[in-house]
C-alpha cells in the first residue's frame, strides 16, 4: 500500500484538493444563505444544480478530452471552476449562482474523468483494488477537511471563496507538471437503461434512494445545523463528523457485505436509517449532544446504501456489462441527488428544518418496502457471487469512468468497451428476465437468498 501511495500521490493530491474545495463550497453556500435568511428552497436548488452539472459533465466531458487532450481539458476546467467559484463573490443574484453551480459541477466531472483515466492507465491489473481504495480515501478525506476549515476560519466572508479557488488552482499543479504522455482516451460506456431496469430494479431503487438522501444531506445539512443554533465552527464539526462516519463504516460494511445476503443488508440498513433519523425528524429543537450522536449514526448507515447497491447489482449482471452498469448506477444516483435537495428544501421551507431528517426517514422506509429479499429470483446471479465488496465513491467524487478502476470489472472488457470505438447502432437486446416478480410457473421461483460465506 505504501508503494501505491508513492506511485499515485500526485493524482491523489489532485483529488484531495478538488474535494476540499468542493466540500467547503457546498457548506459555505448553505451557511451564507442561512445567514442571509434565504429560503431553504434556494439552498436545495443550488445543490441540485451542482449534481445536474455533474450528470451533464459525464455526458459531454469525454468530447472535450477527445478534442484537446487530457492535460489541456483538465487545466481548462480547473480554471473555469476557479473562476465560477470566485463569481459567487462578485454576484449576489441567486439565479446566477444556480448557473455557476452547474458550471462547477460540469467542470469537476471533467476533472474526475481525467484523473480516473490516468489512474487506470498507470495501475497494473493486480493493483486496481488498492488504487481504487486510495482514490476513495482521498475523496472522503478531502470532503472531511473541507468542513474542518470552517472550524479554523468561521467568518463567512470572501476569504473562504478565495480558499476554495486556491484549492482548485493547486489541484492543477500535479497534472500540469506530469512528464507522462496522455493516457489512452476512454469512451463513455453504453447506458442500456431498459436492460438494467428489468434486470436489477431493486438495486436501481436503492441507488435512487441513496441519491435522494445523500444529495439532500450535502446540500441542506449545513442549513439544518445552522437553524438548530450551531455556530459556524460547530456546523463544520457536525458536517466533518458525519462525512467521516461515511468513511469509517466502509471497512466493516465490506466484511458484512461479503458474508450476508446483500438485499437483506440493504433493507436492514434502510430500517436503521429510518429509526436513527426519527429523533431529529420529530424534535424541532435538538440538544447539541443528541444532534451530533444522531447525525453520526444516520451517516453511518446512509453512506452504506450506495456501495451495497453496487455490490448487489454486480452479483446479478454478467462481467461484460459491468462497465455499463457502473455508468447507469452513477447517473441514477446523480438524478436522485438532483431531485432530493429540491424536494427536501420545499419541505423545510413549509414545515421547518426538522423536515430534512423526516425526509430521510420517509425514503428509508420506502426502501424497506421496496427491497424484498424473497423476491430475488437468482436467475442471473453470477457463478462467483457474492463478488468481493468494493467501497464505491459516489458521483460527488467520481465519474462513470471509475468503472475502469473497479477490480470486479475485467480489464479486457474495459479495453473493449471504453477504448475501442463503440458501435453507434448496437443490435437490440432481448428483454432480460426481471430480478423481481417472476412468473408463478417458473421452476426458479422466488426464494430468499442463502447467506454465503466470503470466498478466499
Amino acid at each position: 500500500m505504501r508503494q501505491i501511495w508513492k506511485s499515485f500521490r500526485a493524482l491523489y493530491f489532485a483529488s484531495l484538493m478538488m474535494l476540499i474545495g468542493s466540500g467547503l463550497l457546498s457548506t459555505y453556500l448553505g451557511l451564507r444563505l442561512a445567514a442571509d435568511h434565504v429560503d431553504s428552497l434556494w439552498v436545495g436548488a443550488l445543490m441540485a444544480a451542482n449534481y445536474f452539472g455533474l450528470v451533464l459533465g459525464g455526458k459531454i466531458g469525454h468530447r472535450l478530452i477527445a478534442r484537446v487532450g487530457h492535460i489541456r481539458a483538465y487545466a481548462a476546467c480547473a480554471g473555469i471552476v476557479g473562476a465560477a467559484v470566485l463569481g459567487h463573490g462578485l454576484i449576489n443574484w441567486l439565479p446566477a449562482w444556480l448557473f455557476l453551480r452547474v458550471i462547477v459541477g460540469l467542470g469537476m466531472m471533467c476533472q474526475y474523468m481525467v484523473i480516473e483515466s490516468w489512474l487506470n492507465e498507470q495501475a497494473e491489473a493486480k493493483q486496481r483494488g488498492l488504487v481504487f481504495s486510495g482514490y476513495m480515501i482521498a475523496s472522503y478525506l478531502g470532503l472531511v477537511l473541507g468542513q474542518l476549515i470552517l472550524v479554523l476560519h468561521p467568518a463567512l466572508g470572501l476569504e473562504l471563496l478565495m480558499l476554495v479557488a486556491l484549492c482548485f488552482a493547486l489541484c492543477l499543479v500535479p497534472v500540469a507538471l506530469t512528464r507522462r504522455i496522455h493516457p489512452a482516451p476512454l469512451h463513455p460506456a453504453p447506458m442500456e437503461p431498459r436492460f438494467f431496469i428489468k434486470r436489477v430494479p431493486q438495486s436501481l431503487s436503492t441507488v435512487m434512494g441513496a441519491g435522494l438522501i445523500v444529495g439532500s444531506f450535502y446540500g441542506l445539512a449545513p442549513l439544518y445545523a445552522s437553524q438548530q443554533g450551531l455556530s459556524t465552527e460547530q456546523v463544520g464539526l457536525f458536517m466533518g463528523s458525519c462525512i467521516f462516519a461515511g468513511l469509517l463504516v466502509q471497512w466493516p460494511l465490506g466484511w458484512l457485505s461479503d458474508r450476508y445476503d446483500r438485499a437483506l443488508l440493504i433493507r436492514c440498513f434502510a430500517l436503521c436509517l429510518a429509526v436513527a433519523a426519527l429523533p431529529l425528524a420529530i424534535m424541532t429543537q435538538v440538544p447539541l449532544e443528541v444532534l451530533f450522536i444522531a447525525g453520526f449514526l444516520c451517516s453511518l448507515v446512509q453512506f452504506c446504501l450506495y456501495p451495497l447497491a453496487v455490490a448487489f447489482s454486480n452479483d446479478h449482471v454478467e462481467g461484460d456489462r459491468r462497465v455499463s452498469l457502473t455508468a447507469m448506477l452513477l447517473v441514477t444516483y446523480g438524478v436522485g441527488a438532483s431531485i432530493g435537495p429540491l424536494v427536501a428544501g420545499v419541505l423545510m421551507k413549509l414545515f421547518g428544518s426538522h423536515m430534512l431528517y423526516a425526509f430521510f426517514s420517509f425514503f428509508a422506509l420506502v426502501l424497506v418496502w421496496r427491497i424484498r429479499p424473497k423476491a430475488v429470483t437468482n436467475l442471473h446471479q453470477v457463478d462467483d457471487a457474492p463478488l468481493h465488496h468494493v467501497a464505491m465513491p459516489d458521483s460527488m467524487s467520481s465519474s462513470p469512468l471509475v468503472a475502469a478502476l473497479d477490480p470486479r470489472v475485467d480489464e479486457q472488457v474495459v479495453q473493449d468497451q471504453m477504448q475501442n470505438p463503440i458501435d453507434p447502432d448496437p443490435a437490440p437486446e432481448p428483454d432480460p428476465a426481471p430480478e423481481t416478480d417472476p412468473p408463478a410457473d417458473d421452476p426458479n421461483a422466488p426464494r430468499e437468498q442463502s447467506f454465503t460465506e466470503a470466498r478466499p
